[in-house]
């Protein structure tokens, strides 16, 4: 699953990027660069931590997302729509994390307004899908084959962009958004706000104009953070870290909150294993049923698939063992449609 960083240029993505990756990517001018930044983050998740603790295990694996650092446009207010270049690589992730600067302008030159830049940067993403969807009509009017339906559907994505409301904000079933899945519409994938302040506006969080500026686009998830402040902790060693933490009176990056919420935009829960081996998170959409679920793990297991053991976390924490939870029948034998919760530890039973 991809996270892409994006946003206008100067609002400090490549330095977000290096703060979430502890990656050194050279920032500013990224614009001319001819390939985004990548790296994959490993999600903190405190259950996998306490699994190996009471496992004593070897490895702990926790579920990953990637980030990709995606060049931006120079001007809040374009006229002639998003690069080429740029819309590819948007097209190529799942979510949109857009970093908006509320830190002050180091040259002076422009003046710092996030929810204007919120709303301009929305503004282009839909002008990119109103032309595909203006070029899809043209299509469906001249072929014989299309069905009303998948006319009217279009017809609805242009009236809504038309009308300046994004295309995330419609609620679309799943044979329509089947329809849609080749178009990769930018407007339609969910978006997290990142507001990038200055240091000593971390505490204050994200003001609440600029909260329902994002809420008004359909964009409930919103994060503050000083990016430059962040990449400094993220170069340190752990101890270090600790002690430049206590120092700004912090208990943690503010980074693991900002992954967190990524892995949340994305739609994914995690399921558990758990042994002296390793312990592991491993990630799943929402409603994703056992069988499928088995086949993160191997295909094999999703092919030869017969039940699925399931203990609930805090079933797990609350009576110390698997042996304890299944005397005090917290151990629940599931079929191939049991849909996944998150926080299940679960033992697939297989054969092939």
């Amino acid at each position: 699953m991809k996270v892409g960083i994006v946003g206008f240029a100067g609002a400090g993505k490549t330095t977000v990027f290096n703060a979430l990756t502890g990656l050194t990517a050279e920032v500013g001018g990224y614009g001319s660069k001819e390939r985004p930044n990548l790296g994959n983050i490993k999600v903190p998740d405190a259950r996998v931590d306490t699994l190996g603790d009471i496992y004593r295990t070897r490895k702990r694996t926790y579920a990953e997302v990637a980030f990709v650092d995606v060049a931006g446009p120079a001007e809040q207010h374009s006229t002639t729509g998003l690069d080429a270049k740029l819309v590819t690589a948007m097209r190529d992730v799942d979510a949109l994390a857009h970093v908006v600067r509320a830190f002050p302008d180091p040259l002076g030159t422009r003046p710092t307004d996030p929810a204007a830049d919120i709303a301009s940067f929305d503004a282009e993403l839909m002008l990119s899908d109103l032309i595909q969807v203006e070029n899809r009509l043209a299509r469906l009017k001249k072929d014989q084959k299309a069905t009303p339906q998948e006319r009217a559907l279009f017809e609805r994505c242009h009236s809504a962009l038309d009308a300046g409301q994004p295309l995330r904000s419609l609620d679309f079933d799943d044979e329509e958004r089947q329809l849609m899945a080749g178009f990769r519409f930018l407007s339609l994938k969910p978006q997290m706000i990142l507001l990038n302040v200055a240091e000593a506006d971390v505490a204050a969080g994200v003001p609440p104009a600029i909260q329902e500026a994002a809420r008004t686009r359909a964009i409930p998830t919103f994060v503050a953070m000083c990016g430059q402040t962040e990449m400094d902790i993220a170069q340190l060693d752990p101890a270090e870290q600790a002690e430049f933490l206590r120092d700004l009176g912090l208990t943690a990056p503010a980074r693991d909150r900002f992954i967190v919420a990524a892995y949340g935009l994305l739609d994914l829960i995690s399921f558990l294993t758990a042994g002296e081996d390793e312990c592991r998170a491993w990630p799943v959409r929402r409603g994703t049923k056992a069988q499928r679920a088995a086949g993160k793990i191997h295909s094999d297991i999703e092919r030869g698939f017969i039940r699925a053991e399931v203990i609930a976390y805090e079933d797990f924490i609350s009576h110390g063992s698997e042996a304890r939870c299944k005397e005090a029948g917290k151990l629940r034998l599931e079929g191939k449609d049991y849909v996944v919760r998150d926080g299940d530890i679960i033992h697939f039973r297989f054969n092939v």
